[in-house]
């Protein structure tokens, strides 16, 4: 399958002090955003041509090392996950809103106030990290965060799953999510009330969650307890995963997490042309819905010892390889989800973003 080049983009900062740039999208809505040392840069890659895409710069409350970042569909405002808090950042730098939590260095007790009280720790640079995302009607912020909260009567340490209101960072709902983590990320879904959590514990295990916002209570439950989400079809009935081992992609429904098709990458996937045998194949961590029922997955990781990575199109109605992606230009890295049937990937040296979307049709 040859695909679309729907754009080339440059990555806005310089790739010594950034890192590389990654695409978060919505319903009608994709935004490039790459983290600086100091700054976070976001474009609008649906609202102008080609090159030509408006820019929004927020200044970061803390260096890159110490948190994860995303932004508003509307760029009004970047989210910062930090050690000690979750902050809402505008682009003059004001802080609309920020909610204080437990240190997610574990060792540490402290409920901070402020960065510069564990600036120049060493034990706090190597701390643990949640992950924050928006929902797709950009009205609520989803954060997996370490407790307490500044406001808890209890000094508990549980983590938790946090529903907030995106305008003023009011704490709507809340879980405790049982885990231990190292870090975390979100799985968006079409529906502004759902959202799933990957959490990765080290040699513990990786439990994935569902969770679900009815306006009044946050519920989620657990759908493995070693597997990272990937990404969800754009009708959001579906969700694709793969296990920690990455030896399967594992299609399942939304409704109940329960698995309903799996394809093995050992014995489907073809050797790499330069293999001369006894290499295991398995999946990525990344993939992209190219519409309702096909997936463009990789297998990039366990390719890239030849130097040339591959892509491929699984047809998920009967969990099948169609064929592989064969690109104009070699492409490295995963096949990363940018919504909206499209995918993007990385240039090697991080300095551009290819965004792709299926030019075939059934």
């Amino acid at each position: 399958m040859a695909p679309r080049l729907v754009s080339t983009v440059a990555a806005p900062l310089d790739r010594a002090s950034a890192d590389a740039p990654q695409v978060l999208y919505w319903p009608g809505r994709r935004v490039l955003v790459q983290r600086g040392d100091t700054e976070v840069v976001a474009l609008d890659l649906d609202g102008a041509g080609a090159g030509e895409a408006t820019e929004v710069r927020f200044p970061a409350p803390w260096p890159r090392d110490f948190g994860t970042v995303t932004v508003s569909p509307d760029r009004d405002v970047a989210v910062f996950a930090g050690v000690h808090a979750v902050r809402s950042v505008e682009a003059s730098g004001a802080t609309r809103w920020e909610v204080r939590h437990g240190c997610w260095d574990g060792s540490c007790p402290v409920m901070h106030t402020s960065f510069a009280e564990y600036a120049d720790d060493s034990g706090h640079f190597y701390a643990d990290m949640g992950s924050i995302a928006v929902s797709a009607d950009g009205k609520l912020v989803w954060a997996h965060v370490r407790g307490p909260l500044s406001d808890d009567e209890a000094a508990d340490y549980e983590e938790l799953w946090l529903v907030l209101d995106a305008a003023d960072g009011r704490v709507l709902g809340r879980v405790d999510t049982g885990t231990v983590a190292s870090g975390s990320f979100h799985t968006p879904h079409p529906d502004p009330a759902q959202m799933g959590l990957s959490i990765g514990e080290g040699e513990e295990g990786s439990p994935s969650l569902w969770g679900r916002w009815d306006g009044q209570r946050l519920t989620a439950e657990q759908i493995d307890i070693e597997t990272i989400l990937l990404t969800v079809n754009p009708s959001g009935r579906n969700l694709l995963s793969v296990p920690l081992d990455q030896g399967s992609l594992d299609l399942h429904q939304v409704e109940g997490g329960a698995v309903l098709r799996t394809l093995d990458a050992q014995g489907t996937v073809p050797p790499h042309p330069r293999s001369t045998g006894g290499d295991r194949l398995y999946w990525d961590f990344e993939a992209a819905f190219a519409d309702e029922d096909a997936v463009v997955a990789g297998t990039a990781e366990c390719d890239k010892q030849y130097g040339t990575v591959r892509h491929w199109l699984v047809d998920v109605r009967r969990m099948s390889l169609r064929g592989e992606i064969t690109y104009p230009f070699p492409v490295s890295g995963p096949a990363r989800s940018a919504g909206n049937g499209t995918w993007y990937t990385v240039s090697e040296d991080r300095t551009s973003l290819h965004l792709w979307q299926r030019a075939d049709e059934d």
